[in-house]
Parts: structure tokens; sequence; C-alpha cells
């Protein structure tokens, strides 16, 4: 494995807030780390930086263990939620920053820097500063002052957070597409759920500093290890059928019939335009949660019967 978490804790007084994380992933795949906050998951972030030293266990990047190495030492580079570029710096500057530390002379490291802002299509900004330009657009620099490091391992910290919701779709597409392009090993921290569904090569699901479960976002998705895991990576329903039997299931597994294992009253209608979400009251006065193609209709307080498909 190319990023390996051995047995990795971390405390800060008497609270441990990642316990005994082991965890790896290849090289050029991307791993999602998700959970809500105060999980851990950007504590581990700092860790594998060196901007945090764990308190126990290794963590080892194609093969050679970085536990005690300072940060400026260590082949990883991250993009922060808040992009910390320098607002008296042009956009080649903030790009090329880096590049000063590996000994780069001046006029290579801009003509490394112009082929990086093309990666983007940012080379037309090159002589802007950062006050002149939109979020997206500093996502994009943070991202490629990032990359021209060429660190082995990029770490990014929830980057998309401070986006509107058609920015950060359109974002998570580039990142996904260079990260596939240019077979990065990335580390993508976010709360998300459908972020990570949509990045991740693999997601890796934290609660109070513990791994959960990790797995390719399907494996996750259809078979979760335990009730948070299903919980907390989409809606599941949990409720007792006709004959007695426990049923748990995701929304979209469920489906309206004339003769089914499940009575109820529609208590709720939602059009969410590729589909329909209804909300249902069982005989038993449990609520469960059913995904229809928007075609199908069913009146708010009429009696229906459901199964699972």
């Amino acid at each position: 494995m190319y990023l390996e978490l051995k047995n990795v804790s971390k405390s800060f007084g008497e609270k441990e807030v990642v316990k005994d994380l082991s965890l790896s992933l290849p090289k050029g795949e991307l791993l999602c780390l998700l959970g809500a906050s105060g999980c851990g998951k950007t504590t581990t972030l700092k860790m594998i930086s060196g901007f945090l030293k764990a308190d126990k266990g290794q963590i080892l990047i194609d093969g050679h263990d970085i536990t005690e190495l300072d940060p400026e030492k260590r082949p990883v580079s991250t993009v922060f939620q808040s992009y910390a570029l320098f607002p008296h710096m042009t956009v080649l500057e903030n790009v090329i920053y880096g590049l000063k530390f590996q000994g780069i002379k001046k006029k290579k490291a801009r003509e490394m820097g112009m082929e990086y802002l093309k990666i983007v299509d940012m080379e037309e900004y090159a002589g802007f500063s950062i006050g002149e330009i939109s979020g997206g657009q500093q996502q994009r620099v943070a991202l490629v002052r990032s990359l021209i490091t060429k660190p082995k391992v990029l770490l990014l910290d929830e980057p998309l957070s401070n986006l509107d919701a058609k920015l950060r779709v359109k974002m998570r597409e580039e990142i996904r597409e260079i990260q596939k392009k240019y077979e990065i090993t990335m580390v993508f921290v976010t709360h998300d759920q459908e972020e990570a569904m949509v990045l991740g090569d693999k997601i890796a699901i934290m609660d109070q500093g513990k791994l959960v479960q990790i797995g390719r976002p399907e494996e996750v998705y259809l078979h979760p290890q335990n009730d948070f895991a299903r919980d907390f990576l989409g809606i599941s329903n949990q409720f007792t059928d006709m004959r007695g039997n426990h049923i748990c299931c995701r929304p979209e597994e469920l489906e309206f019939v004339d003769n089914g294992t499940v009575k109820g009253i529609v208590k709720q209608e939602e059009f969410l335009g590729f589909y329909r979400q209804y909300c249902v009251e069982t005989e038993t006065h449990e609520t469960i949660i059913v995904r229809t193609d928007r075609g199908v209709k069913k009146e708010v307080g009429k009696e229906i019967q459901l199964q699972v498909k």
C-alpha cells in the first residue's frame, strides 16, 4: 500500500480524538474521510501532514516511515478549507511559491507555474491578484499550488465547503478529472455524503475518533457494517412487516404494490425533480421513507401497501 496508517492515536488533554486508527490506500487512488464534525477526520489529516504529531502509531508513505518527520520534510501537500493564499501576491506567484524551497530557479518556476495554470484554465489570470478572482478560481489556484510541488500524497481539508452548491458540483468534477488524469494519491476530508460517494475510490467513515467502515462507495452504501454507517451514508428505514419480520432497507428499495407486506397511510409527498419521496406511517405507527420514479403518484391520506423490491 502507498499510504498506511497503523494504530494511530491522538489526544488533546484527556480527550482521545483519534483512537487506534488503521487504514491504507493504494497509489493513485482517492480516499474520502467522511464523518460528522468532531469525528477526528481533520485531526487525522493533520497527523498525515505533520501539523500534528501522533501520540502513537505509524504513518508510512511509499514504504517510508514519516511519523517523526517535520511537515516541510514530508512528501505531502495540503489544500486547506480557507485556501491559505497570499493576498499580496499574484496568482502565478502563489502557484510557484513552494518551488523556491526546492531550489528551482525563478525562470523555470514561472514556466512550470504557467503549465500548471493551464491544467485548470487559469493561465490568463496569472497576473491577477487573489482579490480579483472568484472563490472557485481561488480554489483552482490552491489546488495547482499544491500539485506543482509534485507531492506523493495530496491532502484536501473540505476544500469545497465555501462554494455554492452549483460550483461545488463543478469543482468536484474537476478535482476528480485531475486526480484520474495524473494518478494522484489523494485524501479528501468531507462531511458531505454525496461528495464522498462521487469522489472516492474508497470511503472511510469515522465516528468519535474510530474507523467505522472503509470500502468502495457502492460496497459501503449497500453493505453497511453497522447502524451508524447505514444511517450516516444516506437515509435508511427500519420497520416491522405484517409477518413480524424486522426489515432494514433504503428508500429506493421499496415499491408500492396492491398486495404487499406493509400497510400504511401516505403522510407526505415531495416532488424532487427526477424522483418523488413519500413519508408513510405504518399500521404499527412506524415511519417509512419511500423514493419512487417521478411518474408514480400517491395521494396524501390514502392507504397504501409496500414491499421490498
